[in-house]
């Protein structure tokens, strides 16, 4: 599945993330794959939350259906 080329997350917070990991310098491709990457895994864990909202009888996705998401 293509990543729309929408800006969902700022490529500042991935050079964020990588320099608190300890990286020095980061490239702009780094960047991009890293946003690309978590945007991804982000939309699975979306996609997959909904679903245990909707099985609880709720329309409303809480915090418990985002870590039971992220656990999988």
């Amino acid at each position: 599945m293509a990543i729309s080329s929408k800006r969902l997350i700022p490529l500042a917070a991935m050079e964020q993330l990588m320099k608190q990991a300890g990286a020095e310098r980061v490239s702009d491709k780094a960047k991009t794959a890293l946003k690309e990457v978590l945007e991804e895994y982000g939309k699975t864990i979306a996609q997959d939350s909904v679903k245990f909202a909707l099985h609880a009888g709720r329309k409303t996705i809480k915090a418990g259906d985002i870590k039971l998401a992220a656990k999988k």
